[in-house]
């Protein structure tokens, strides 16, 4: 609202120069006209017309108190024409001079025969102004005088009118920033009525949709699409666990253990070779190598607080270097979790078929928190199932072929020759 003064300000300054130089281009052109329709009037109409007299054409004087201005554009452009179309005021002065017809200006322009009229007029007020002057000379000087005062006259005026709209427009934007500030609970009612209003419009439409059944039918049918699409994707997706990165009661960080410091992943994880699941290590394991490190020299010489959190589970005292009895579990959280139905045995993957522990766990070697890296789904185990290629040269394909060949020798072969005493087959 403390804007408005000043906007307002300065459109009432802009109206008040617009004004001012329309004014002066308003006398400018008049009087520019009226001198070319001076050249105009002397080169083509004085041999028949006069301004005070009837010649072979009518006095002029007054001539546009008895016709507008468009009609004597008309007329004098070709007058003729306006004669044979029937226009009464046409034939009515062809009449009364003798039936003879002015010659037809068509090469004038519009503006050329509104400057003859201008010159016309400036005439006429020069034989009015001239017997009270006492000649032409002095009707002239008089003229001229007037017009200069007219001028004075016309742009004082158009100032004061400035001013005092600058001044009428200062009054009313301080009374409109009064009236604003001491009725902004109106505002908040129109605003809230204006919401009603809108609402309103909302129920009109609704109504009117409703009563369109095709128009219904057709947004019932793509609802009905696109719960169907959303209800796809959720059911695909329904157990996959892609990113999942739970929060760890210990931050251990893969990148330094398995990355900076290249620690083999079987040397933690020692069931990926011999068992169906990899196993998370003992804390045990841990303290193999952070009986010693204890990574003090990143804490300004106090050891690392997940350590710590280490010492107090095992119940390791880094001072005495002895270990309690009061020790607790590590409650971590599983990441990485198939359902029952599916079976996979890790030491079959990794001893046999070779597979590398990125290949499933993703570059496990570069996470700070390990998360699931890929999906785990059914399609993903099977194309990769399709694409890889099976290494013969091991010993349980060995086994296998040995038990072959004593079946063909009519030979008994026992669960046992094809990998029925692993643990994995019966328990999980």
């Amino acid at each position: 609202m403390r804007n408005i003064s000043s906007v307002l300000g300065r459109l009432a300054k802009s109206i008040s120069i617009s004004l001012v130089l329309l004014f002066a281009v308003t006398l400018t052109s008049k009087a520019q006209d009226a001198k070319e329709g001076a050249a105009l009037f002397k080169a083509n109409c004085t041999a028949c017309h006069k301004i005070d007299r009837d010649m072979t054409g009518p006095a002029l004087k007054g001539m546009t108190e008895r016709h507008d201005e468009a009609w004597l554009v008309k007329w004098i452009k070709n007058s003729k024409a306006l004669i044979d179309s029937g226009d009464p005021v046409a034939k009515k002065l062809f009449e009364d001079h003798n039936k003879i017809a002015m010659p037809a200006f068509t090469q004038f322009s519009d503006d050329q025969i509104k400057g003859i009229i201008a010159f016309v007029k400036e005439e006429e007020v020069k034989l009015a102004a001239g017997p009270a002057a006492g000649g032409a000379g002095a009707a002239g000087a008089a003229a001229s005088s007037d017009a200069s005062t007219f001028m004075v006259i016309g742009m004082a005026a158009i100032l004061i009118l400035a001013v005092g709209v600058i001044f009428i427009l200062s009054r009313v934007t301080k009374t409109l920033e009064k009236v604003i500030a001491n009725n902004q609970t109106a505002i908040d009612a129109a605003k809230a009525r204006n919401e009603a209003i809108v609402e309103s419009g909302k129920a009109k439409f609704a109504q009117k949709f409703l009563k369109n059944k095709k128009l219904v039918g057709f947004a019932a049918l793509m609802v009905v699409a696109l719960l169907a699409v959303l209800g796809w994707q959720t059911m695909w997706n329904v157990g996959v666990h892609t990113g999942y990165k739970p929060v760890q009661p210990i931050k251990f960080s893969h990148q330094i253990h398995a990355g900076v410091n290249q620690i083999e992943c079987q040397y933690c994880h020692g069931g990926a070779f011999k068992s169906k699941n990899a196993s998370i290590p003992s804390a045990n394991v841990c303290m193999n190598c952070h009986n010693t490190i204890t990574a003090a020299d990143h804490y300004n010489g106090e050891i690392s607080p997940e350590l710590l959190k280490l010492y107090r589970a095992v119940d390791w005292n880094p001072d005495t270097r002895t270990y309690g009895e009061n020790t607790r579990p590590i409650e971590w959280v599983r990441i990485h979790n198939l359902p029952d139905f599916a079976y996979f045995n890790h030491s079959q993957h990794v001893v046999v078929a070779g597979v590398e522990c990125q290949t499933c766990h993703g570059p496990i070697e570069t996470m700070e928190e390990v998360y699931q890296y890929s999906p785990l789904t059914m399609k993903w185990c099977v194309d990769c199932h399709r694409t890889t290629e099976v290494n013969t040269d091991n010993k349980y394909y060995d086994q296998l072929i040995e038990a072959h060949e004593k079946l063909k020798k009519g030979e008994k072969m026992t669960a046992a020759m094809i990998g029925g005493l692993e643990c994995g087959k019966c328990h999980y």
